[in-house]
This record gives C-alpha cells, structure tokens and sequence, in this order.
C-alpha cells in the first residue's frame, strides 16, 4: 500500500517490536489507563514506553515526557489524548521517525460541522509526509494474537484468564477487519469460546489514512489467515477493493462481509458513526457477487461460516447435494427441511451405500436420506461411523451430522475416530449439535478439527457458501482474462453524444444503440404534423404506436403522451393531436421535437434492462421483470460492465421472476439467449462510453418465445453531467 508521497509499513503497526502509548495512565484512569493496563498483561516480548506530560512511572514503567525522549525509534505510536492535541502528537511522532501510529481518540470526521474534518484531513497530511502507515482515528485498535500483542481497550481480550489462542489452535486463522472498533471484537468474542483461532482483530475507524481493504491486502500477503471477517461502513477507494477482492478469491482466502446501509436508517447510522457514505446497497451486492464475497446477516453467522471454511479449506464441496446422518428422526428432518430453504439438495442416496448402512441400522431406522440411524446406530457405530458410512456415495458432496454435544464423555470416546474421519475425508462434514455444547465437548471436536455449530441455519448455510464460493472460485482460475475491446464504432459514436443534449429521447437513442446491435434503426419515423403522421403509419403498415419525443417529458406514459395499437389514417391523425395536446398540456415550456410513428411491438414477456452509473463503481448494467414486478416487488439484479454472456445467464437466473421466462402456461420458454445477447450489447456500449453516460434505459423490452428474439421498445440516454 501507498499512501502517499512516501511508501508505508503495515508490518511497523501490525508487528512492531516497540510500541509507545501517548497518553498512558495510571490503572483506573479510564481508557488511558485500560489500554496500558491490557498491553502489559499478555506476554508481548517487544518494548512498551508510556509517554505522558508527567513522566515518572506508570504501570512500573518508565514514563516518558515526549515521544523524542523515548530511547530508541519505536515502531508503533498508540495515541489515546483528546482530539484536540492528535495533530500536533502525530506531527512530533513523524519527526520522531515513528514508523506507524494507531489513533484511538474521537471527535474528528465524524462529528457535525467542518472543524473535525479537517483535522483528520491534516492527519492525512502528516502521515503522507511521514510515509507512516496511520490507523484511525476514533478506533479501538487492534490485535496481533500470535504476538499476544493488544493495543486497545477492548473488554474481549482483557481476560487473562483466557488464553488468547486455544491450545488446540492449528495452523489455521481467522482474521477479522473492521471499521467498527466495538463490533470488530464482537466477532473474537462469539469465536474464541468455540476454540477458534484468530489472527489479527483490526479495527480502522474513521480510516482517514488506511482502510479495511489496505490490511486485507497486507495480511493476505502475511500469510497467516485463511478467511477474513470483514465489517464495513462504507468503501472509499474502489479499485482497491476490486484489486484486493480478486487477490483473495485467486490465493483462495474466502472474504465474509456485513455491509451496514442495507437501510436507510442503517445508511444514516454509518454516516454518523464514522462519516461514511455508504452508498447503493444494491451496487456493493453486485461488486461482492463478482468477486466473491460472501455476505453473513449476523456476527454468529459470519464466525460459523468462518469455521467451516478454516475446517475445509483444502476439500470444499463440490457441489450442493447434501447428506444428513441423525440419530433423531425430527432433527433429520428439520436440518432436511432448512438445506431446501436455502438451496440445497437433500438426494435419495445410492443403492451400493444404502445397502452398507441398512446392514448397521434396526429394523426403524432408514437409510435413504436423511439418514437416520436412531439412538441404537448412534451407540454402536458413532457419529463418526455413520457420517463414513454415508461419505463414499457419489450422490452427495457434503455431510450434516445431527448430533448432541451436551454429554462430554460420549464425544470423548469417539474421539480418536473422528479425528480419524477429518483426516481422511474428502467430503466437507459439519456437525450441527441440536442441544448446547458442553466446554468439553467443544475443546474435543475443536481437536479433531471437525466444525460444530448450534445453529441449524448457520450449518446449512456454510456448506451452500462452501460450494457456491468454490464453484465461482475454479471459473475464476479457469476464465482467460481478456481485456474490454472497444466497438470499431465506439469513435463514432462517442463523437454523436457529445454532439447530442443531456437527455437523448427514443428517437435520438435508438441509432447508437442500434451500432452495438440493440434494437433496430431505420424503420420509425420522427415527424411533427398530423399528416405527417398518418403517411409514416402508412407506410409502415399494420398497427402502429405513436410516443411524443422531448427531452423534457421522459416519462411519456405519465404525460398521456403516447397511443398504441392504432389502425387507420384517421385514428393516427387524431391521436397526433391528443398526445401533442396532452404533452403541452403535461409540460407547457417543453421543447418537443416531434412525435415517433412506430411499428406495434409484439408482445413478449417483458423486462426493463438498463445502465446506471455508480458513483463508486461506475457504470452497472441493470436487469428488472417489467411491470409490477419491478415497481412493487423491485425484483432487479446489478452487475459491473463489461458483462459476458455466461455473466447476463446469471443475472436472468437470479431474478425472482426467473422462471416467468421459462415454459409457463403451455408457452414455450422465452428467447433467453436473444435478451442476454441485448445485455452484453448494453454492457458493452456502457464501457465504451463510461465517462459520458449516466443512464440508460431500455423499457420495455419484450423477450419473445424462444427463437424469436426480443423488441426494445423503448429507450432513453441520459448523459453525465460533466460531459
């Protein structure tokens, strides 16, 4: 990462070998004291130096007056003193060659009017002379666990009791990145006590300096964790996230993300907690789908599919087909009934394995799928013995072992035989303990490395991420990176727009489109008089639309500027007249440039397809089921341009209206591939003119019966701005 004028040191603030704490207290004296008080505590084996005004000793420390005094150039500044003092410290802290700083005060960016703001823009400043890597402000720091290093006055690592890594901790890691200081730890407290290992916890606050994505980039280079926890207010710098989201999908380190601006109230929540904007929900949905991300709805859920990842992340499932082994025939059931709620497929298994578990089972027990084995099975065989039984089917790609955690030494028995089943499977299992895990209990599955969860959703769920993630991981590898190429008459038709106004109607639109393939040119008529009107329907023949053409009314239907289905000189003529009447009566200043003579479109099923530009992203190509299911039920799906043709297939697939386009009604399918052809079209016509387009609207376009085609018919540019 570069922040600025000089390159910074991540590993200075993550890993340093001295930190100072400006602003050291004695213990009691609030967060000051607290910080000291947890850093001392866990055994960190690098040098801590209190600076404070008073000096002396803190903490049985050596107290130091001014970060210059201190002697040697410390690797980390934590600077925890009133807002008002940060700038002038973390200027001192720079001319002291300190390397990286974590400012934990608030009171900058995000506090109302403008006086917080540009004390953070100075800390910027600062930082980008000093080439220091800046954490913050208004952060809870961080956590280095590996180094048992915690700068931050989080409650979850003040308990010393507690180790900070279980002692069953593997090689594997979890890292949480946060810009929420108190939710960051939350994710640390819900995962330790079920024995996972973590990392790092970072929290970058106001990330007036460094961002989530900036220690994504650095950990993933570090190393030591497999799948981050991220939580995130709002994204400030785009193409780092993309080029740090793709790096991690390529090293196979799965991201887990909550992203705060779902709501409004969620959006206003983030603005006021850290000054953030956190733009379309809908945009960051679509950015995560393209790279990979993985959205978690809670801190629990997010830990679970944390843990099926780290438990799997050398033999992900393959697929979605699901085997479950119970010895409770209602726990089967529930876990059969969640996996078709979320997507997943509970198949009949093979006669070749359920022949090997019917010799096992009694007389009550069945072994189709669910499998359940009863109390009996359970006692005779073990869990382990029954998820063996079942993992060899080529049926399914992943187990759901129903099981109860609550008598320890049951497990304890076992324990050496599901180790044994970790290490040899090559199919994920996940085991869902329907009563609540004793410590015990917990401590032994954790050493056999097999993933128990207490929620029945969170173990579903992880399997369905488990198989989507990898499955859009291998296309990922195996895609050829090609670069956008450019229209032959992208020149051309770039030079039309700058010629043309703000806000191009139907009749301005429908030529260039027409240059990428969309739609057609050349068979409507623009014309500005009744007689006019009536000798472009003749010549047109057949039924005819007739639509009023002004920048200034966009949307026609809503002025009673459009008539369709006309037949007859007459009826054209006259309804010339209504629609010119009932626009200038709609928009009385309006310039009108005419009113565009048409052939009646077909009808087809019917679908809004578009482009609107991201003020983060740029331009997004938009899919929508037309009529009152895309204004009631907003059933819309977003992509970043280009878009491939494999690429316009899942966004059709993933409309809740789907399968409106499928054989419905002794109708046949609807031309498909005729309406993802028109999709890459649009999307390619967007990247070629991405810095002079905000909006595009195709609306509607009718899909016909497969073989058929589609009809745009209708269409608006609008041009950005600037342009």
């Amino acid at each position: 990462m570069n922040m600025g004028l000089k390159p910074v040191d991540i590993g200075a603030m993550l890993s340093p070998k001295s930190v100072a704490v400006i602003g050291a207290a004695a213990k009691g004296q609030g967060l000051r004291g607290r910080i000291l008080e947890i850093l001392i505590a866990h055994p960190f084996a690098g040098r801590l130096y209190p600076v404070n005004r008073a000096g002396g000793e803190v903490q049985g420390l050596v107290a130091y007056r001014a970060i210059g005094d201190v002697p040697e150039t410390v690797d980390l500044a934590v600077l925890i003193i009133p807002a008002r003092y940060v700038v002038d410290e973390l200027r001192r802290c720079g001319e002291a060659g300190v390397k990286a700083a974590v400012i934990l005060s608030s009171g900058f960016a995000e506090e109302p009017g403008g006086a917080g703001r540009r004390m953070q823009d100075e800390l910027r400043a600062i930082a980008e002379r000093y080439g220091m890597a800046v954490n913050g402000p208004n952060s809870e720091g961080f956590v280095n666990l590996d180094l048992a290093l915690c700068p931050t006055f989080s409650p979850a690592v003040a308990d010393t009791e507690v180790p900070l890594l279980p002692s069953t901790a593997g090689a594997g890691r979890i890292a949480v990145v946060a810009q929420s200081g108190g939710m960051g730890f939350s994710f640390y407290d819900r995962g330790r006590p079920k024995e996972l290992a973590f990392s790092h916890i970072v929290t970058t606050g106001n990330e007036a300096c460094m961002e989530v994505f900036d220690v994504v980039d650095y950990l993933i280079d570090d190393g030591r964790c497999d799948v981050f926890c991220l939580l995130l207010e709002d994204i400030k710098t785009p193409a780092t996230f993309r080029l740090v989201a793709e790096k991690a999908l390529r090293a196979g380190k799965p991201i887990i993300v909550n992203k705060i601006g779902k709501s409004d109230a969620g959006a206003r929540a983030a603005a006021s907690h850290t000054a953030a904007l956190a733009g379309s929900y809908a945009v960051f949905q679509a950015m995560a789908r393209q790279y990979g991300l993985i959205e978690g709805n809670d801190v629990e859920e997010m830990v679970d599919i944390a843990q099926g990842f780290l438990a799997w992340k050398d033999c992900l499932p393959a697929g979605r087909r699901v085997a479950i082994c119970t010895g409770s025939g209602g726990g089967g059931g529930w876990v059969a009934d969640v996996c078709i709620e979320h997507g997943l497929e509970v198949p009949m298994l093979d006669a070749a394995t359920r022949a090997r578990i019917d010799a096992v089972l009694p007389s009550y027990g069945t072994s189709q799928n669910p499998v359940d084995g009863t109390a009996q099975a359970i006692r005779e065989i073990g869990y382990a013995g029954m998820a063996d039984l079942v993992l060899p089917s080529p049926a399914i790609d992943a187990v759901v072992v129903v099981m109860s955690g609550r008598a320890a030494e049951h497990l304890a028995h076992e324990r050496e035989k599901l180790t044994a089943l970790k290490a040899r499977a090559k199919k994920p299992v996940v085991m869902w303990s329907y009563t609540l895990p004793m410590p015990a209990s917990t401590r032994i599955l954790a050493e056999t490395g097999l993933p128990v969860m207490t929620n029945v959703h969170n173990a579903v769920i992880t399997l369905r991420h488990m198989a989507d993630w990898h499955a859009l991981r291998q296309r990922h590898l195996a895609a050829r990176v090609e670069a956008h190429v450019r229209s032959p008459r992208a020149d051309e038709i770039a030079r039309a727009l700058a010629a043309a106004p703000d806000v191009l109607t139907e009749a301005r639109s429908k030529p260039l489109l027409a240059a990428y393939g969309i739609g057609t040119a050349g068979v409507d008529r623009l014309v500005t008089s009744r007689t006019a009107a009536a000798a472009a329907a003749r010549g047109i023949g057949g039924t005819v639309a007739l639509k009023v053409q002004s920048a200034a009314i966009p949307h026609k239907t809503e002025a009673g500027a459009v008539a369709l289905a006309l037949e007859g000189v007459a009826a054209v003529a006259s309804a010339y007249d209504r629609i010119m009447a009932s626009a200038q009566a709609y928009a009385p200043t309006a310039l009108i440039d005419g009113v565009l003579v048409q052939p009646m479109a077909k009808a087809g099923r019917e679908v809004i397809v578009g482009v609107n530009r991201d003020p983060q992203f740029g331009p997004m190509l938009m899919l929508g089921m037309g009529g009152v299911a895309v204004e009631v039920l907003g059933d819309v799906v977003l992509a970043p341009v280009p878009v491939s043709l494999a690429g316009a297939r899942k966004m059709v697939d993933r409309l809740r209206g789907a399968a409106l386009l499928g054989p419905w009604r002794g109708r046949p399918a609807a031309d498909v591939a005729a309406l993802c052809a028109v999709m890459v079209a649009l999307s390619k016509f967007s990247a070629d003119h991405a810095d002079s387009i905000a909006e595009i609207d195709l609306n509607p376009v009718f899909v016909h019966d497969d073989g058929a085609g589609v009809t745009v018919a209708d269409a608006l540019i609008v041009k950005r701005a600037a342009c």
